[in-house]
């Protein structure tokens, strides 16, 4: 049996969101109301409407409506609200003076807009949408850093009825075009640069050469943030003055009316643009940040995150449509101190963090002291997503950023699941690693080739019903959307993550499917390798890709990133492959392990492992527009 690494404290169950949730429908046990919640779909996400109070200026009659096929399900969809009335409008009416954004940039800047104040910034920006003409249906793009103003663009798109399209800050000018191009886009809203590392990093130039290939974007409204100056673009709009009638009313939508469009980057061809609407999707992201990680009215959540992420929306969504409030940093964790991202929760009193594991254990290197000099006695959840957990970095993450007392909500899910598929609550005991099982209302199970759900090895992760907020399709690409999740079994989403349900009945990620590793018919999670790798102290980071082979199919190697202070020789290469090997086994002994510099990671902390394996066999990488640093293709083209 798993060790148990946290356990709800002695009443702590009852004073919880789920906790109430679950007293009210008279659920004793949280494993019933989870079976529930998957038995009685409907029944549940009405009830969760009903629970957090979610507003549709006209009721929805059908929760559920599944005519054209659970591909092509639609939720509370006689029914109107607004993604504006969920998470500003009644807030700035019942708690106008609460906090609902709290912002430092890396120059040590703080700003903090109450409910009331956001409601003036968002109705400024949308005065200007409108008297440029655009209105519902219009896409805009939202290309900018995490400042207050991202928030502002989102809600006043939103409030318009218009569709908003998410960009992540990094990217280039082509990508960026890309975006904006394929949604015919009217507007992108941007900034003229940010700091990162004590530089301004320069946009609104890029932003020009974007736009000049999109002829569809005639209006471009600019963030003052490094002092650039302004050429043909508009400046951001000051909110409406206090004391004024708002000039802009929240659009009440159908709640299936497209909300925003989350494009990914594919490995070949042209990004994935996810659509998600105003109903299912914020009913779906209220739901999680509420039961997963107990958010409530003066609560401050953080998750590192870039708006061009999922977690970029789904923590402004999710935060906002609870009454809490949202906290952004502008720059770098580890800047200009090892300590920064510590100091800020301290300053802030953060009560929920969420960042990723590849970044804890990019943390962890440095030491417990630039964590323990701080005080976070605030945070009381802890959140991660967006790759498998190696143990010791995820109890270094319990143990020392969370004081032993805080739970760790590891959530499972994606941008075109536009939610969690797995997650643990905080109202069940905790081992470590793990996702827990199903999320709330999510139909999960894994499956072997044959689509027989399977115990105790390793399977493939799907999905048996539709949930609110799962993507109406790829845009203007049905067959595309079809192909990717549902053409492999009949009415099956098949989500491309191999998971693991242990004899206890609890689940783990072991890498995606397009990752897995195959030697010699045996299949290998990337995972599975780089945690015993960076259980090794000359060890702070890993990545294990496979590479042809003649004889075995694929054969397994291993780029390293040595720990500070560390010399690498053939004597830590010797070891790490028996370190390996012990771990795994003789059939899993790797054929190479290289040392280098870095490792290519997205802004978001993911390790791109299809990159590092294109370098390694001398093929194109592909889509490298959300690498966050370049120079790191070169390190691993360079390793030793």
């Amino acid at each position: 049996m798993s060790e148990t690494i946290w356990a709800p404290p002695e009443g702590h169950i009852a004073t919880t969101n789920v906790g109430r949730f679950m007293a009210r429908h008279g659920i004793e046990h949280f494993d019933d109301l989870r079976q529930r919640s998957i038995d009685d779909i409907e029944w549940f996400w009405d009830a969760v409407v009903e629970f957090l109070g979610l507003p549709f200026s006209t009721p929805y009659h059908q929760v559920l409506d599944t005519t054209d096929g659970i591909e092509w399900a639609r939720w509370f969809s006689d029914g109107q609200t607004n993604l504006a009335a969920i998470c500003l409008d009644r807030w700035a009416i019942e708690t106008p003076d609460a906090e609902a954004v709290r912002w430092e940039g890396e120059d040590g800047t703080v700003r903090v807009l109450t409910y009331a104040e956001l409601s003036r910034h968002v109705d400024g920006l949308a005065a200007l949408l409108v008297d440029r003409g655009i209105g519902p249906g219009d896409a805009v793009g939202i290309w900018l850093p995490m400042l207050i103003e991202t928030v502002v663009a989102a809600l006043a798109v939103a409030r318009i009825g218009g569709v908003f399209l998410p960009i992540f800050s990094g990217y280039g000018a082509d990508a960026v075009a890309v975006r904006l191009d394929d949604a015919g886009a009217r507007a992108l809203l941007t900034a003229d640069g940010f700091w990162r590392r004590g530089k301004a990093v320069p946009m609104l130039e890029t932003a020009r050469r974007a736009v000049a290939e999109v002829p569809s974007v005639q209006t471009v409204v600019v963030v003052d943030r490094v002092g650039d100056t302004l050429d043909g673009e508009l400046a951001w709009p000051a909110p409406t003055p206090e004391g004024e009638p708002l000039r802009t009313a929240t659009v009440p939508v159908d709640a299936e009316t497209p909300l925003f469009i989350a494009y990914t980057s594919g490995t070949t061809g042209r990004p994935k643009g996810s659509v998600h609407v105003h109903g299912g999707f914020t009913v779906k992201i209220a739901e999680e940040v509420a039961f997963q990680f107990d958010c409530r009215p003066g609560d401050r959540l953080f998750w590192f995150a870039d708006f061009g992420w999922i977690m970029g929306p789904w923590e402004v969504v999710g935060t906002l449509a609870n009454g809490a409030t949202l906290c952004l940093y502008e720059g770098a964790p580890d800047f200009p101190d090892v300590d920064r991202l510590w100091a800020y929760l301290a300053a802030h009193r953060v009560t929920i963090l969420g960042i990723s594991p590849t970044l804890v254990r990019s943390m962890m290197a440095h030491g417990d002291d630039p964590v323990t000099r701080h005080d976070l006695s605030t945070l009381r959840v802890l959140g991660s997503t967006g790759e498998p957990w190696n143990e010791e970095p995820y109890r270094w993450f319990h143990r020392v950023v969370g004081g032993g007392r805080c739970p760790v909500i590891n959530i499972s899910g994606g941008t075109e699941v536009g939610a969690c598929f797995l997650s643990p609550h905080p109202v069940e005991e905790l081992t470590p690693m793990t996702l827990g099982g199903p999320a709330l209302g999510m139909a999960v199970d894994v499956f072997d080739d044959q689509a027989r759900p399977v115990r105790g090895e390793v399977g493939e992760l799907v999905c048996t019903r539709p949930w609110p907020g799962m993507t109406r399709g790829l845009w203007k690409d049905p067959d595309r959307y079809m192909e990717a999740y549902w053409s492999r079994w009949p009415h099956v989403w098949v989500h491309g993550d191999w998971a693991l349900i242990d004899d206890d009945g609890r689940w783990y990620l072991r890498g995606r499917s397009d990752d897995t590793i195959k030697i010699a018919g045996k299949r290998l999670g990337p995972a599975e390798v780089e945690s015993a790798l960076v259980g090794h102290p000359a060890v702070a980071e890993a990545a294990a890709v496979g590479v042809p082979h003649e004889l075995k199919g694929e054969a397994l190697w291993c780029y390293v990133v040595p720990a500070p202070g560390t010399s690498p020789g053939e004597d830590l290469r010797d070891e790490l492959v028996e370190v390996v090997t012990e771990a795994l086994g003789k059939s899993f002994k790797p054929s190479e392990v290289r040392f280098c510099t870095a490792l290519p990671k997205t802004r978001s902390a993911k390790v791109l492992r299809r990159a590092i394996r294109a370098v390694a066999v001398g093929n194109d990488p592909g889509d490298l527009s959300s690498l966050e640093d370049p120079s790191a293709l070169d390190a691993v083209r360079d390793a030793q």
